[in-house]
């Protein structure tokens, strides 16, 4: 057993049960978005606050492809960049740091953040046009932020333009690059990729039919998306998880290790 093997074996043994169940999480939400065909290689983050530790994070080491994730494998940072525990000693992407210690540490309401470069959300992030509301789908999110590229996310100052145009958003697009989605929990930020990822694909085979297009109403874009917007204790994601770790169970259940 090689130093790297040795040290992800005992990951479990060196956390709080509370950042182990959160490493869990994360691990089947990498899985899950490698499931779907929204991950690109190595690239691309989804990061989760650590339960009970102030200010830190956990990120993906930078050199696992998505299905290759476990619950042991993850970087945990705080948000001046400083590594706090990196079992495979790959530690975290630069531009990964910047766009997730800017979200974090401007919205204590989001403990979960994913970026994607998927074909789809890439496309929609290059069209004039931004996001439209061409279905039920689509109207989930109505309220989008939108950042310009300045390309990659390689300086700490550009943490200050991200938030701004985050917001108090659920979503950005970022132009000429990609998606971000945040959530109040692991299962609600990957609920909130997923509907946005199918949003965009709609769009995506839409536009390619070369027809006119016919457009909802206002009134009934904004009635679709006030009845689809989580509210008190309906957070969206929730009731979906349990099933969806099921499925990765079936398919390959050691993201658990």
């Amino acid at each position: 057993m090689d130093a790297v093997t040795a040290t992800l074996a005992n990951v479990r043994d060196q956390v709080s049960p509370e950042e182990w169940q959160a490493r869990v999480d994360l691990a089947a939400c990498y899985r899950l978005v490698n499931h779907y065909g929204w991950d690109e290689m190595i690239a691309n983050h989804i990061s989760v606050r650590v339960p009970g530790e102030e200010g830190t994070f956990l990120l993906n080491p930078y050199g696992y492809l998505y299905d290759q994730i476990t619950a042991s494998c993850f970087v945990k940072v705080d948000e001046t960049g400083k590594v706090l525990f990196d079992p495979t000693g790959l530690r975290a992407n630069k531009a990964g740091f910047v766009i997730h210690s800017a979200v974090h540490m401007a919205r204590p309401d989001v403990d979960c953040v994913i970026h994607t470069h998927s074909l789809p959300g890439m496309a929609v992030s290059a069209m004039a046009c931004g996001l439209l509301p061409l279905a039920q789908s689509s109207m989930r999110f109505t309220d989008i932020g939108y950042h310009e590229f300045e390309g990659p996310a390689l300086n700490l100052d550009e943490r200050a333009r991200l938030v701004a145009d985050l917001g108090d958003r659920e979503v950005m697009i970022l132009r000429n690059h990609g998606l971000l989605v945040t959530g109040t929990s692991i299962p609600e930020a990957f609920n909130n990729l997923f509907r946005l990822e199918r949003a965009c694909e709609l769009q995506v085979m839409t536009l390619s039919c070369n027809t006119e297009l016919h457009m909802p109403s206002a009134e009934a874009v904004a009635q679709t998306n006030r009845l689809f917007k989580p509210t008190g204790e309906r957070r969206r994601g929730l009731l979906e998880w349990p099933a969806l770790l099921k499925r990765l169970d079936r398919i390959d259940p050691s993201f658990r290790e």
